[in-house]
């Protein structure tokens, strides 16, 4: 087995020097990402132990654009090595990553491998039992960002239920949890409220990896399970609870067109919910959830100030921005071609809640904005309506009690890191 991981290792490398693009210098930073890494991932894992297991299974991936090891696709890795992959099923976005948020997917092909694309975005979000007809174990692995309202949490429950129901196996390749383990923090989802932005009860910033959420689905009861799943966990190494995305020396890879670095996702658990309102939340801009405003939005120097004393972390500045059409990204954002006024972010650090100062910020940009609307899209964000005390003024964000104590309770017996 450790043949065969020097072999991969050897063919990711070769799988970038043939591919990329830059200079010499650049190709051999890029070959050499898995060697610096502190953190493990569970795909070099799975590669690495469990290959040999699954000689003369069909394999079916559940998967997006981070699936990668270093700059390499897993698919492409696999059917390099011979793994019999039969059937690929992707989440929002798509497979290979070429659709924008909430764009429908649809049934197709593979362009690059040939194989058939079953569309988890759409009009079907649970795998059939026509798409698993092929498949003798599933293989889930995708970079999460560690917010109830990423829809792979939705997508990760429909395929631990349809596996369970077609006595499929399901293997997760677990990932860190870029804002860290140990940051748990938001309203815990009220059953009203319940949605494929916010399937389980659980707080806005879980601090899960996918693989101890799958655990805590099952054992908490969570999904409807006629049988008992088979479920494993190839666990990463060297990933620690206390780790944030820049501690674990991996390449940030988006796991959706608009949030293109780890900035962005971390600003992101804060600042969402400009997506229930009419206000943008920066779609169509180079850093949406970091740009943030409407063409009413009309913040005043004490307004300016207040946003700028939340904490010294962030640098805020006063823009004017114009929403532009980006296929495959935000091929229609709010406010298009239109002028808008806000503010843009600059993370200096991350030593901040992101969710306290994005929720302070959005009460004080809200209230700024002399036209706009509530949409019922913000309560299935939040999950619930104690937001609105927010928006009113009747409280500040940091004397909201978000009542996470006993979540914590409920998720230890579950960690496994």
């Amino acid at each position: 087995m450790i043949k065969l991981f020097s072999y991969l290792l050897t063919l990711l490398t070769f799988f970038i020097l043939s591919s990329c693009g830059h200079e010499k210098n650049s190709a051999t930073e890029q070959s050499s990402v898995l060697d610096q890494s502190k953190v493990t991932i569970g795909a070099e894992v799975f590669i690495e132990e469990h290959l040999g297991d699954f000689e003369g299974m069909r394999i079916g991936l559940v998967m997006n654009p981070t699936a990668r090891i270093g700059e390499v696709h897993m698919l492409d890795t696999l059917l390099a090595l011979n793994v019999n992959v039969t059937a690929l099923f992707a989440p929002e976005h798509g497979f290979r990553g070429e659709a924008g948020a909430g764009e429908k997917i649809e049934d197709g092909i593979d362009q690059s491998s040939g194989l058939p694309v079953f569309s988890l975005y759409g009009d079907t979000r649970k795998p059939t039992p026509e798409m698993m007809e092929n498949v003798d174990v599933l293989i889930f692995d995708m970079q999460d960002v560690g917010a109830r309202f990423y829809t792979y949490i939705a997508t990760l429950g429909y395929v631990i239920e349809a596996a369970a129901e077609a006595e499929v196996a399901v293997w997760i390749l677990d990932r860190p949890n870029p804002a860290g383990g140990n940051y748990v923090n938001g309203w815990i989802l009220e059953d009203q409220f319940k949605s494929f932005v916010g399937p389980y009860p659980i707080p806005i910033a879980h601090g899960l990896t996918l693989g101890e959420l799958a655990h805590m689905m099952i054992g908490e009861e969570w999904i409807p399970l006629e049988n008992d799943p088979e479920l494993h966990v190839v666990e990463m190494r060297g990933w620690n609870r206390d780790m944030i995305w820049p501690d674990t020396g991996l390449n940030w890879v988006p796991p959706s067109p608009n949030l293109p670095t780890f900035e962005h996702a971390f600003l992101y658990l804060g600042t969402v919910y400009y997506e229930g309102t009419t206000l943008s939340e920066g779609r169509g801009t180079p850093n949406p959830f970091l740009t943030l405003g409407d063409p009413s939005t009309q913040l005043t120097d004490d307004d300016m100030m207040k946003l700028k004393n939340l904490t010294p972390s962030l640098q805020l500045e006063r823009i004017s921005f114009v929403p532009e059409s980006i296929p495959g990204v935000a091929p229609n954002p709010k406010h298009l071609g239109s002028e808008s006024f806000g503010v843009k972010i600059n993370a200096v650090n991350y030593d901040f809640d992101p969710i306290r100062v994005g929720l302070e910020m959005f009460s004080i940009i809200l209230n700024s904005t002399s036209d706009y609307q509530i949409r019922s899209f913000l309560y299935r964000l939040a999950g619930t309506q104690e937001i609105d005390r927010l928006i009113e003024g009747e409280l500040s964000a940091s004397e909201i009690d978000f009542e996470i104590e006993e979540f914590l309770e409920q998720r230890q017996p579950y960690l496994l890191y």
